[in-house]
């Protein structure tokens, strides 16, 4: 009985595809509306990132776009975002309203892939921000995709052909730029601007930064150190369970940072609820969907393994410290790296906990990592030497004027 309703159920949601595509390949035909302008953030689970900098910066220049920009959201997000949101217009994604507004957009702003199986009109304009510096192999890049009813050329083809679509994509240094144009196979236009998203930590103000810490940690005292690990495959016991352990006993890494210091876990949404800080709720925040770029403000370390936060966090040239607890199970993945792991990441990596504490120490001794400043450098100005706080400007200036203002 369950089984031949959830196939009813699919059976509807590709008829209604199917009818939404019509209706589009109907509409692109129209001309676009001036000023129209759809934006949408990981498929429409929430405004932020690239996305949503680059909205902030294009309705502060020119106001009018309050009226003719959208951000294109999960129908079961609208709700919640339009709460969080209210000032921003929100369209619920794959929804007739959606389609007429994306068929007639001037601009598309995004950070990941539509389907390729969505068309455009031919006069609008799309500008793919991306949404990191890539650490992994990527797209065309990926030698082996073990991906169930796919090839691997088949999938190399689909970023290819989304990229043939993209007239714009942002790139936030020369290493992701050289990266993109073979993961993508993308000729088009780059926007080697720095990511909009980084643009705040260049422009904070430190009475700003001493807001954010009493707002989001409810006092101003001590320096912050946020734990950010990547999603390992193992968090997942089960579908929908998931399990979440901390490398380090709270009580141990409370005895090697200064007094009054405050920890932030950043985990997966999916392992949220799963971690254990009974005893220490006044000096341990887990957040887990803050705006990152907020953590990022407030932090006097960074402490994290192989995630892609490295890069962005570089910009503030503050210490990070790499627990690599699991690097011997780890390392076959780290050959897919685009970057030489063990030799060009900004700060100490330790594997075991009493390595991890030793560090600590240092850091809580000197505030930072003394001897890996020249390695902090060079991994600054591969990654970070594009980034000035202007990118969102920039690419507001192509939107309204034309590629030729981008300075």
């Amino acid at each position: 009985m369950a089984n031949g309703l959830q196939r009813i159920i699919r059976s509807l949601k590709l008829v209604a595809r199917y009818g939404l595509i019509v209706m589009n390949d109907g509409l692109i035909c129209l001309p676009i509306k001036q000023r129209q302008v759809v934006f949408e953030s990981f498929n429409g689970k929430d405004v932020n990132d690239n996305p949503a900098a680059i909205y902030r910066e294009l309705v502060a220049t020119a106001p009018e776009y309050r009226t003719t920009a959208y951000f294109s959201v999960k129908p079961r997000e609208f709700a919640a975002l339009h709460k969080k949101y209210p000032q921003i217009q929100l369209v619920k994604r794959f929804t007739p309203r959606w389609v007429w507004l994306m068929a007639r957009a001037e601009f598309w702003v995004l950070n990941s892939r539509l389907p390729n199986w969505w068309h455009q009109n031919r006069r609008t304009t799309v500008i793919q921000t991306w949404h990191g510096t890539p650490l992994k192999k990527l797209g065309a890049d990926i030698e082996h995709v073990a991906i169930p009813g796919t090839t691997t050329a088949a999938y190399h083809q689909e970023f290819k052909t989304a990229a043939s679509r993209w007239q714009y994509l942002i790139a936030p240094n020369q290493y992701s730029q050289t990266i993109f144009k073979s993961a993508f196979g993308f000729h088009h236009q780059f926007l080697s601007v720095g990511y909009p998203r980084n643009d705040r930590l260049y422009t904070t103000l430190p009475a700003e930064i001493t807001d954010l810490k009493q707002q989001l940690l409810g006092s101003t005292k001590g320096p912050v150190v946020t734990y950010a690990p990547t999603w390992r495959d193992d968090m997942a016991v089960r579908p929908g369970v998931y399990q979440f352990d901390l490398p380090f006993d709270l009580a141990e890494f409370f005895q090697h940072v200064p007094a009054n210091t405050q920890l932030i876990i950043r985990p997966h949404y999916l392992v949220k609820d799963a971690i254990d800080i009974h005893g220490f709720e006044e000096r341990v925040h887990v957040l887990a969907e803050t705006d990152i770029t907020d953590l990022y403000l407030i932090s006097d370390l960074l402490i994290t393994d192989y995630s892609s936060v490295m890069f962005d966090f570089a910009n503030l040239q503050r210490p990070q410290l790499f627990f690599a607890y699991d690097l011997a199970h780890y390392r076959d993945q780290l050959r897919g790296f685009y970057f030489d792991y063990e030799q060009e990441i900004p700060g100490p990596l330790v594997t075991t906990a009493s390595a991890f504490y030793a560090q600590l120490d240092r850091w809580r001794q000197d505030g930072g990592f003394h001897d890996y400043q020249a390695r902090q450098a060079a991994f600054y100005e591969k990654f970070c030497s594009w980034e000035n706080g202007t990118a969102s400007r920039q690419v507001v200036q192509v939107m309204l004027h034309g590629k030729d203002e981008i300075k």
